[in-house]
């Protein structure tokens, strides 16, 4: 049954009372479940099918997490051969055979400058716990405080992944704005934009009146995922990389959300050739399991055990699945597949773009997109007004049309797709004709409003 069609009145029944207990006993808190009403209960690849019957092509993938899609074969054989094997499910940070396949793969993917001289952390299961120790470790090795981040960055939830101004262990966060084009804090955009946003942290970096001392690291995003989809252009990276080197300033990559292929290259450094000092993984590196891990120069540190430890930072389960989602990705070329299907899809968007004057930008790299919403008649996206109206309503239109797609950027404005690296040529024109006409319903005022 297609996403839009009629549930029979029993499934109808079930899916409601779901949705219903689901309010009544959760906080409000819950993220996705509020514009996302559906209960989920088989998945395959790109398709969810709910408790209503009706069948969802997921371009959310669990907010990145699923590079393969959901229930790959070689990723639930990988998890049951664990559990048929009677190995433990619960290892701490003991050696196990699981454990060294999984690094043994990781290695084999990473940047070969990085790789040759490289440690690995395995800490808390989520990539706010791996921020938060990426953050420890430049500050052991450099004893400095600080940390300088970039506008618009999103590096987990907690204060201690740099959530707040001021983490609870008394780290200063200082923020210099990101090189973009749309909303440039300089007004310039374009190459001057990123010259401009260049110079500004050289500024902060250097000036003793910045009021900013010399940080114990840098951390950057190499696409801004809650920002919008935003990429870092190559040049911008490259300056970055060097700024920091000449001060001796470790660098800090996010590849939380880009990591895995996501981007069109195994990890988003490599487009722009860039080697950081310590990497930051997470979301896609457990095959949909939690699992996360800092990776850095062997020369950084040493850490002291315990160092802020965590008792599920062992996750076997997570680390089988995660080899065999690394091991596929590289064996079936599925980065160099995202990067060409990725631009595919960026172009047949920008034309989708110029139908709509609600559409104001199409931005992303490989299979990770972002269509910005404007207001039609001020050009921009409206805080709490139009284009955020309108990016929830294309959200809704999506939906009833069997479509999943975030939001995300400057008050939610942004929709964001993330399908899996294994999404079909078929799927992915599925995909676009969906969203097409879900814009083209909320452009002409057909729309349904959430009521009705």
């Amino acid at each position: 049954m297609k996403g839009g069609e009629g549930a029979p009145s029993g499934a109808r029944v079930a899916h409601e009372g779901s949705l219903r207990r689901q309010s009544a006993r959760e906080s409000a808190a819950r993220t996705y479940a509020h514009a996302l009403p559906i209960v989920p209960v088989r998945a395959r690849g790109l398709t969810i099918e709910g408790a209503d019957g009706r069948r969802y092509l997921d371009c959310l993938s669990g907010a990145g997490t699923l590079a393969l899609g959901h229930n790959h074969p070689v990723v639930l054989e990988a998890i049951r051969k664990v559990l048929d094997s009677g190995a433990p499910l619960h290892a701490l940070d003991l050696a196990t055979p699981v454990e060294d396949a999984f690094i043994t793969e990781l290695f084999r993917t990473l940047p070969p400058g990085f790789a040759a001289h490289a440690r690995v952390r395995f800490c808390g299961p989520a990539g706010t716990d791996a921020v938060q120790a990426a953050v420890q470790l430049v500050r052991a090795a450099t004893g400095r405080t600080g940390v300088l981040a970039f506008t618009g960055a999103d590096h987990g939830t907690t204060s201690g992944a740099l959530g707040s101004p001021e983490d609870i262990s008394g780290t200063p966060i200082a923020h210099v704005p990101h090189s973009q084009d749309r909303r440039c804090p300089s007004g310039a955009g374009g190459e001057r934009g990123t010259e401009l946003a260049l110079r500004w942290t050289e500024s902060v970096l250097d000036d003793p009146e910045s009021g900013t001392p010399l940080p114990a690291g840098v951390i950057l995003e190499p696409v801004r995922g809650e920002a919008g989809v935003v990429p870092a252009p190559d040049a911008w990276m490259r300056r970055i990389r060097q700024i920091t080197a000449d001060r001796s300033i470790p660098l800090i990559a996010d590849e939380t959300r880009t990591g895995v292929g996501r981007t069109g290259a195994f990890w988003a450094v490599e487009h722009s050739g860039v080697t950081p000092d310590v990497m930051v993984l997470s979301k896609a590196i457990g095959g949909s399991l939690p699992l996360a891990v800092v990776v850095h120069r062997d020369d950084l540190g040493p850490w002291q055990p315990d160092s802020l430890a965590a008792t599920f930072r062992g996750n076997q389960l997570a680390m089988a699945a995660g080899t065999a989602t690394l091991a596929y990705v590289r064996e079936n070329r599925l980065a160099e597949r995202a990067a060409a299907l990725g631009d595919r899809m960026l172009g047949q968007l920008r034309a989708v773009a110029g139908e709509f004057a609600c559409i104001g930008e199409v931005r992303g790299r490989g299979l990770m997109l972002g269509v910005a919403v404007v207001d039609p008649e001020r050009g921009a996206a409206a805080g709490g007004g139009a284009g955020s109206e309108l990016a929830a309503a294309i959200q809704r239109e999506c939906l009833r049309r069997g479509l999943i797609v975030d939001l995300g950027g400057r008050h939610a404005s942004v929709l964001r797709l993330l399908p899996p690296l294994t999404i079909t040529d078929e799927q992915a024109s599925a995909v676009l004709d969906r969203l097409a006409d879900a814009v083209r319903a909320v452009d002409d005022g057909s729309f349904r409003t959430p009521d009705a």
